[in-house]
């Protein structure tokens, strides 16, 4: 199995399953989780993680990646301004659309629909307190929607309240733990996202069947597994904070493909991501030290890397398993 061929399934990796589907959710057997294939691609990309952390340095050494970096360094004052508008363009496209938050929650009760327009209506406003007014309204919509639907569901969306962290530390003395959160929340909800393909692939392989998603040549059982470790890794990476930038630039390019496969449905549950990614892109990891840095060592750096992937990987498969 070549890496070329493991990063182009990523184009359907990114998809929610449960918004493209009408098959109810079906557990598999934990035996047929670890299959050999999962196996393998947790031993492969193990490995491939312990080298990545070592291609950190010779990207920050290429002239071009260095006058990228400064050129995107003088856009770091405009992220909070992108993260609030963002939200707000979002909020919008979901009330239009009749969602709440993502396409899977009909915006239903009229309740919610007035307070998210509250919540656009402030968020608009260039004050850093009407900021925070439309982030608590969007914090009370998110709390209410959890107690509908439970919280091992909601943590699919995570990344919501990473964006609200940010938007109510604006300008306080801990605003500098704000972007961490951010990368934190983004980071853990596409792992998360990514384990519902391996304990409920009926549901992503009937999107595969009925959407024309392309496989590459793989059969659409492996490609659902693969595709879901390309998720899997994005979020891993997104924390332990190994090629934000290129990574973001990456993932913002297989979000438009995704958009002109699944359509309107696709940009409306995905707008606030390609937000976040933007923001990701300008910022890179200047504001905290990623923790692959907290060992001094290369081979340290790389047993680290590999073996916490490891840990996490099993930990979010488990977890997932038994509260799903």
């Amino acid at each position: 199995m070549s890496l070329l061929a493991l990063l182009t399934a990523a184009p359907a990796a990114e998809a929610h399953v449960k918004w493209f589907t009408d098959l109810k959710p079906e557990k598999e057997t934990i035996v047929n989780i670890l299959s050999p294939l999962f196996m393998g691609l947790a031993v492969f990309v193990a490995v491939l993680l312990a080298v990545l952390t070592q291609m950190r340095p010779v990207l920050a050494d290429w002239k071009l990646a260095q006058k990228v970096d400064r050129k995107l360094d003088e856009l770091r004052s405009y992220s909070v301004w992108i993260l609030k508008y963002g939200l707000a363009v979002a909020l919008l496209i979901q009330v239009l659309s009749g969602s709440l938050f993502v396409p899977e929650f009909d915006l239903a009760a009229q309740s919610d629909r007035i307070l998210l327009w509250i919540a656009i209506a402030l968020l608009l406003i260039p004050y850093h307190l009407a900021t925070k007014a439309g982030a608590l309204v969007t914090l009370w919509l998110l709390v209410r929607l959890t107690t509908d639907v439970g919280l091992f569901h909601m943590l699919d969306y995570g990344f919501y309240l990473a964006i609200v962290g940010v938007l109510l530390l604006e300008k306080t003395k801990k605003e500098r733990w704000g972007l961490p959160f951010l990368y934190l929340g983004t980071g853990l909800s596409l792992c998360w996202v990514a384990v519902e393909k391996w304990v409920f692939p009926a549901m992503a392989l009937d999107i595969v069947e009925h959407h024309g998603v392309p496989t590459f040549g793989f059969a659409p059982e492996a490609f659902v597994v693969m595709a879901a470790f390309i998720e899997f890794v994005v979020g891993y990476l997104l924390v332990v904070g190994i090629l934000n930038r290129l990574l973001s630039i990456v993932l913002t390019a297989i979000f438009v493909s995704t958009t002109m496969l699944f359509g309107m449905t696709e940009l409306v549950g995905h707008f606030m991501i390609h937000i976040v990614l933007i923001i990701f892109i300008i910022e890179g990891v200047s504001f905290y030290k990623p923790p692959v840095e907290m060992h001094g060592r290369r081979v340290d750096q790389m047993i680290f890397v590999s073996l916490n992937f490891l840990f996490v990987l099993a930990a979010f498969t488990l977890i997932y398993y038994r509260f799903a």
